[in-house]
């Protein structure tokens, strides 16, 4: 089932059943999120992602960063990743998303996807440092690329294309009973920074304490 209705029309909860995850479409004008896309491009420290599969190392070619008020340890796929701190572009974009969907976070996990090419297979997001019923804001910027959506038990798939500049916000039971992908396309040539604004539980994640020289330990 593919979704498609006014920009005017938001936000409107994407889900059929058993969570909610408000689309609110473009809250970023097109120069603007033309701008930071390409700050994005030029300025973050981006690494390949990595994971621990069924006790085998895999190195991906989409490329990730983790930044957030502390220096945060995040667990997920078996690896662990430290934040670093807030840029001032990462702080107006979450002042924006925290003003229009009312909830407060310390952490953003960034994506990015070269072209088509690279995608998210199926998944969830239910790390022990979320906690139940996690709040997680999604803001695209760069090649619009489809979201989809697939219930756990019925299977039922919901997709939205996600324009740049514009924001998903998936909260309630969504972790719990839908997975979701970004599926790869060849269609797709420009590349796509997605950040995932995160509320951590500080009692189940890992401070890194620094040294007198600032270095991570």
């Amino acid at each position: 089932m593919e979704l498609a209705f006014p920009e005017e029309d938001v936000p409107r909860n994407l889900l059929p059943y058993d969570g909610e995850s408000l689309y609110y479409g473009r809250i970023f004008p097109p120069q603007q999120a033309e701008h930071y896309l390409r700050w994005f491009l030029n300025s973050i420290p981006w690494q390949h992602d990595e994971a621990v599969i069924f006790g085998k190392h895999i190195v991906t070619a989409r490329k990730v960063a983790w930044y957030g008020d502390s220096h945060y340890d995040y667990t997920y796929s078996g690896k662990t990743r430290t934040a670093r701190p807030w840029t001032p572009e990462l702080l107006a974009i979450k002042q924006e998303v925290e003003r229009l969907g009312g909830s407060q976070y310390n952490s953003c996990l960034l994506n990015l996807y070269a072209d088509g090419s690279q995608g998210m297979a199926w998944h969830h997001d239910d790390e022990k440092g979320l906690g139940a019923h996690s709040d997680i804001a999604s803001v695209s910027f760069g090649a619009e690329r489809r979201f989809d959506f697939r219930h756990k038990l019925s299977k039922t798939k919901v997709s939205q294309y996600l324009p740049s500049g514009s924001l998903l916000i998936m909260r309630g039971r969504t972790q719990a009973c839908w997975q979701h992908q970004v599926p790869k396309s060849t269609k797709v040539t420009e590349p796509r920074v997605n950040l995932t604004f995160r509320r951590m539980l500080l009692a189940e994640t890992r401070i890194a304490r620094e040294d007198e020289s600032g270095s991570i330990r």
